[in-house]
């Protein structure tokens, strides 16, 4: 085997790499043991047809597609391993060289990883981070945890109010005449909450328990119903029920219930303390962030089409796996929102290229500024993923292998270059 790579304008790569023919040879024979079942001809029994009468009735190529494939596939991951460019797409593959006898040459064009022109990357000036606590935010999370420990009484001797959950029956009439999809029974509504359209649960306030009325409405002129868009609409409904939400009191009780603590004085003061930490974690990530967004605004980097199109589709392919684990296929998500994969593609380009520019920027720096990484780091981080994933250390090390310790170890380095640059930034 043997490699040649010629640099190209704009980042990219053709690469051309000869195998031998004796190599070829065996890639047609194994070619035409995995198709031979395929073949039948007079005189022969299935799949028993020798591979020169195939190749005579059929023509001398008949293997050379599936030959070539299985040497691609095989012989391309290896060369580029050894090759001393940095690859970042997927390769664009040519034929330059076919034939029995002959030597198999087949070009790759890739994308290479382009160089990063810095700008000044330490005191970057952004705009200042609120890490503060207030005693609102206080109040804030402890109405959620009053929220969360909120029990449902049944109301009888009142009318429907705003934040009451009512259950009702109802069916729309558009023009006279119902519509799909317009009628429900024994439906949930928290009044107030504006989940269904218009000023629907606003007539539903001051309504009793067995009340029958009528509810006007229009329709959005964006509604995602092409055929009730902007038009009046009736709802002929029933209030079956009402719910109040009743949370308990915030007192000592409430505070040694929901808490180690024993009165709400020290449990406010926890509360505090929780979202300190959480607030300052917060902050931290937020400057981050404005950092990177500056860099990125900055540096001067010429991104290959062919690198970006390639984070495009692993982005497109993170999100297809997110679908699966849902139980739905890319396909069944495309013809339900009425898109097609280009357009998809499209929608994530931005994001594709602000993440190679901010993982480009972040490696430079870590570069620059000589970062290195402890084995001891790499541990501490291996031991937090593999808690993760609820695996013992050894075992997440066996299953991860040599790559996987090597990205962990990359991520270790990327995030103090990060860190870095967050520290040293100006707030103003």
């Amino acid at each position: 085997m043997s490699l040649t790579a010629e640099k190209l304008d704009g980042n990219m790569a053709n690469l051309t790499i000869t195998v031998p023919a004796e190599d070829f040879s065996k890639a047609m024979i194994d070619a035409y043991k995995k198709n031979k079942s395929k073949f039948s001809a007079p005189g022969f029994r299935k799949g028993k047809v020798p591979m020169n009468y195939i190749e005579k009735v059929y023509g001398e190529g008949v293997f050379y597609e599936d030959a070539a494939n299985d040497l691609i596939n095989k012989v391309y991951p290896e060369e580029i391993e050894n090759c001393d460019l940095d690859i970042v797409s997927n390769p664009e593959i040519d034929i330059v060289q076919i034939g029995k006898g002959k030597d198999f040459i087949f070009s790759a064009k890739v994308a290479t990883k382009p160089p990063v022109k810095l700008s000044e990357y330490k005191g970057v000036e952004i705009e200042k981070v609120n890490a503060e606590v207030t005693d609102e935010d206080v109040e804030k999370e402890i109405e959620k945890t009053r929220k969360e420990n909120a029990r449902k009484v049944d109301i009888t001797d009142r009318a429907a109010k705003l934040n009451d959950e009512v259950n009702i029956n109802f069916e729309g009439f558009v023009d006279g005449e119902a519509f799909p999809g317009g009628k429900g029974e024994d439906y949930k509504l928290v009044l107030g909450s504006h989940s269904f359209i218009d000023t629907f649960e606003d007539q539903i306030v001051g309504k009793n328990i067995g009340d029958e009325f009528d509810v006007n409405v229009t329709f959005p002129e964006e509604y995602q119903e092409a055929s009730l868009a902007g038009k009046p609409a009736v709802f002929k409904c029933k209030l079956n029920s009402i719910t109040e939400e009743v949370l308990p009191e915030l007192d000592d009780d409430f505070a040694s219930d929901v808490s180690e603590f024993e009165t709400v004085a020290e449990y406010k003061e926890d509360v505090k303390k929780t979202l300190e930490v959480k607030k300052k974690d917060a902050a931290e990530k937020e400057k981050e962030s404005k950092v990177l967004e500056k860099l990125i605004e900055s540096c001067e980097i010429d991104v290959p089409e062919a690198m970006l199109r390639y984070n495009q589709e692993k982005m497109l392919g993170d999100f297809e796996q997110r679908l699966a684990y849902q139980g739905l296929k890319l396909e069944q998500y495309l013809q339900i929102t009425k898109q097609t994969k280009e357009d998809m593609l499209e929608q994530v380009k931005p994001e594709a290229l602000r993440r190679i520019k901010s993982s480009l920027i972040i490696e430079e720096i870590a570069k620059t500024e000589n970062i290195e990484v402890s084995d001891e780091e790499v541990d501490k981080e291996i031991e937090k993923t593999a808690s993760m994933y609820q695996l013992d250390v050894e075992k997440f090390k066996e299953l991860a292998g040599e790559k996987e310790i090597e990205a962990i170890r990359m991520d270790v380095k990327m995030n103090k270059a990060i860190k870095l640059i967050a520290a040293e930034c100006k707030e103003v």
